[in-house]
């Protein structure tokens, strides 16, 4: 069966928007291109994603770490305090996030052609799936469809994760097509899994691994309305 298989974050919905709304409270951005501090924290969350993963550091620290070495790199500081508030008020704000425009029409498409529709998402089991309700995901998805890494203990790129998700849904790998805004992550992730990876790429981001080809893309001038649409 034809299969989609989603990214949560930045991906279904805009990621941005919570951040900009939490930044807005601590740091002055009128001359800050907020965007920018965004990738790079996003960036720095991946560095050390893993070590949180495994305990190794706590999901607090990593937290710290993304905002203040961000900011860092824009010659703005912030107290450990100050990044932990940060977060609060990042955490508070994703929960007025909703589905990017684009994506629910597509959801609609694929629910209404029998398509199969899963996810699977990186991050703390308690705090993705708040995020997972807000979107009100389950209309389409089926929650057994539902995967988070801090949930079973594995973590995308890690092909565990995938073959997992191979299990719990019955897949077909050459009829699967992961879609995620993460290269590293969500394309190099899913092609070494097998599957056909979709790279939701709105912000315009260079591939972080010029040995792997995502097999479609998706930006401004083609949505993933106009992706699903073509089977």
């Amino acid at each position: 069966m034809l299969a989609f298989i989603f990214d949560v974050d930045d991906t279904l919905y805009d990621q941005l928007q919570p951040f900009q709304l939490a930044l807005a409270q601590h740091v002055n951005i009128k001359e800050l291109s907020v965007e920018k501090v965004f990738v790079r924290s996003r960036q720095y969350s991946d560095q050390v994603f893993q070590l949180a993963e495994s305990g190794q550091i706590t999901m607090g620290e990593m937290h710290q770490y993304r905002i203040q070495k961000a900011l860092s790199d824009f010659g703005i500081s912030m107290t450990s305090s100050e990044a932990a508030a940060f977060q609060r008020d990042y955490t508070d704000f994703q929960q007025e996030i909703s589905l990017i425009a684009d994506v629910r029409m597509a959801l609609d498409y694929c629910l209404a052609h029998g398509f199969l529709l899963g996810v699977i998402t990186n991050g703390p089991e308690k705090h993705q799936w708040r995020k997972i309700e807000q979107l009100q995901l389950t209309k389409w998805i089926q929650k057994e469809n539902i995967i988070v890494s801090g949930e079973v203990g594995l973590a995308k790129p890690q092909p565990e994760i995938f073959e997992l998700a191979e299990i719990k849904m019955g897949l077909t790998k050459s009829q699967t097509y992961y879609i995620g805004d993460s290269f590293q992550n969500d394309v190099v992730g899913a092609k070494n899994a097998g599957w056909h990876a979709v790279w939701s790429n709105r912000r315009g981001h260079p591939p972080s691994d010029a040995s792997i080809n995502y097999d479609y893309l998706i930006n401004d001038e083609s949505s993933l309305l106009h992706f699903v649409q073509a089977f």
